[in-house]
This record gives structure tokens, sequence and C-alpha cells, in this order.
């Protein structure tokens, strides 16, 4: 058990969200065999549609919050749009009987955990995530089981399922992860999981010896490559490179700025350069040519040369047509076993506690 060593992934199936209950896991329930609502709408313009939602979610006292890498239509006719501490943070507030969490399953988790008296919806429940998908929790148990309790700190990534965190210390995200780390005491041995990419990119800033990283990675952020990057510095010269640190520690090596959506965002309206090559999911570039209009920015080319790959498929299973049937029938639902749910709130509560204390 060294130090800064990473731990191998055991092979899982994928295909998000199952409708069994294996033992008191999270369950997205619609009601329906199929899974997901059709795409088919009464309404004969995309304008119209819209108006639907606004007025559905009106009647129903309802808020909408999405992630930045939603679809722009979403982003806009969100009450809220954020990374996902911020969402997690708004969740906590929220006085509305129905949260529609337009963004990824774990995220829709999140917000249940932190609100359990109240409905929280998601368009589509098989909306999962690559990293969740890497982090079978029997694994993972068996992983943090190799040093005892009073030896270890656990700290999970938000990218993971209910189970996970339940077994953690501390959540984290991307834009608090650096200073919760910081108030972790030294003698304990800190698993890290599961994103690869951004644990390496906290022991290096961090400087923290003792710590050990679980081995998963984000599939869109895979993609991208330092090669891309020094090309398109080299065509646009001034230009900056700014990316999430779920890259790859070659093209975290090559960047101007690494940050969380928000941190990325919050650069390229305070910075002077006059383009940008943006290494993270492309739903970013709405927020972003809407706060630097007159800015450019161009999104690092995946290594593999899809264009769909800049894209989180989860991400995108949400479309306006699912929002509106999911506040029609306020289903699917997250719906989690009491027990687990309490224990899974216990280290998000000490994050959002950690990340406004001095």
């Amino acid at each position: 058990m060294g130090e800064g060593t990473l731990h191998p992934v055991e092979e899982v199936p994928s295909g998000g969200v199952v409708e069994e209950n294996r033992g008191g896991e999270a369950l997205v329930m619609d009601g329906r065999r199929e899974g997901v609502h059709s795409e088919e709408v009464p309404f004969a313009s995309r304008e119209a549609l819209m108006e639907a939602i606004d007025a559905l979610r009106r009647k129903k006292n309802a808020v909408i919050l999405a992630h930045f890498y939603q679809e722009p239509a979403i982003q806009d006719l969100a009450d809220f749009v954020g990374d996902s501490l911020a969402l997690a943070q708004y969740a906590h507030r929220s006085q509305a009987e129905i949260i529609v969490l337009c963004g990824v399953v774990f995220m829709a988790e999140t917000a249940k955990i932190l609100n359990p008296t109240r409905k929280v919806l998601i368009p589509d429940r098989y909306a999962g995530c690559s990293l969740v998908e890497a982090c079978p929790p029997a694994a993972f148990r068996r992983w943090i089981d190799r040093y005892d309790p009073s030896e270890r700190f656990v700290m999970v990534y938000i990218n993971s399922s209910v189970e996970i965190k339940a077994m953690s210390d501390i959540v984290c995200t991307s834009s608090n992860a650096l200073k919760l780390i910081q108030k972790v005491p030294e003698d304990k041995m800190l698993l890290f999981a599961p994103d690869e990419h951004l644990g390496r990119f906290l022991q290096r800033v961090s400087g923290r010896r003792r710590m050990e990283i679980w081995k998963g990675r984000c599939i869109v952020h895979e993609e991208f490559q330092a090669d891309e990057v020094l090309a398109l510095k080299r065509r646009y010269p001034g230009s900056k490179v700014i990316v999430h640190p779920e890259c790859n520690e070659h093209l975290i090596e090559v960047a101007d700025f690494v940050g969380s959506t928000s941190a990325l965002l919050r650069f390229v309206q305070t910075d002077e350069a006059p383009v940008y090559i943006v290494g993270t999911e492309e739903g970013i570039l709405h927020q972003m040519k809407r706060a630097a209009p007159h800015k450019e920015f161009i999104l690092v080319p995946p290594i593999t040369g899809c264009v769909a790959c800049q894209q989180c498929p989860y991400m995108k299973m949400n479309t306006l047509e699912k929002l509106y049937w999911t506040l029609v029938r306020e289903e699917p639902e997250i719906v989690i076993d009491e027990e687990l749910l309490w224990r899974a709130r216990r280290p998000l509560e000490r994050m959002l506690a950690w990340t406004t204390a001095q």
C-alpha cells in the first residue's frame, strides 16, 4: 500500500441506473417499462414548448436546475445554471416543492440527499456517468478497507454514486477539492476516488504525499490531448489554454489555467486574452459566449477526430421534450433508501460546511 499509488478498476457492465433495488441502492422511478419519456409533444414550435414548460414550473412550484453541460435551450430555461458545487448549494437552499435536475443521475441524487422531503426529478433516468460506472461499490469497499478507519480519510468526487458517497468521510467537487484536501490531517492516508486525473492534479498542487488514487476517468475529458492543443496555440498567437482538471496531466502541463467549469467561466471574463482554447465539455461555451461575446472560444479537438466526442453523451440525454413530460407526469423521480440517504448526507454536509469555513 504505497503512497501515491493507483488502484486498477474492475470491469463493470455499463448501462446506467437499473430498475431493481439491489439491497438499498438508489432508484430512479418513472413508472413505465421503457424508462424514458417519448419526445413527441403537442406543440407546433419550440417556443410554445418552452412556454408550456415555464407554465408547468410555475403551476407546480418547481425549480429547474441545469448543469453547464446541458443543451443551450435548457440552460436558458433553467432557474439556475451552475457546476456541481453550485447546484448542490442551490438545491440545499431551495424551498421549491419539486426540484428538476437537468444533469446526470448523481447530481439528482445529491439534490435528493440534501432535500429528502422534496420531490426530485430528472428528465432521463439513464443519464449516467462514466466515473460512476468506473467505481462499483463492492470493489470500492474492499479498497478502502485495506486501511483501518482510524488510519484513513476517504474523499470522493461528487461524480460518484450515492453508495460510494455513503462510504466516504467527505465529498468534493473540482471547485472545492483543493481547499478540502488542505483540511485533511497529514497523518491520515487520503483515499481519493473515482477520478484519476483530478486526483493526480490535486496531489501535485497540494503537495500531499500520503494519498492513494482510484483509477477512473471521464470519457469526454479523456479525449483531449496536448498535441492538438499545441497546434492550436501556434495557429492562434496570444491565445490561452484553459482546461478542466479531469483532463490528463499532459494537457494540464501545457494549460495556462486549470479549474472547474465555474472557474473557467470566471477566468474568461476577467482575463484579457482574445482567444481561449477550451478543454472541457462543449456545453460551457454557451455561457462563455454570453459572458464574453467579444472573445473567441475554440474547443480542444478530441484525439479521435470525432466532433461528437466533445459532448457528454449522458448530459445530452436530457431534452426539452423530456423536461416537459417530466413536469407533466412528475417522473422519473429519485427515490433513495432512507438509511442509505442519511449515511450519504453526512459527508455532503461536511463538504458544504468545510467549503464555507475560513
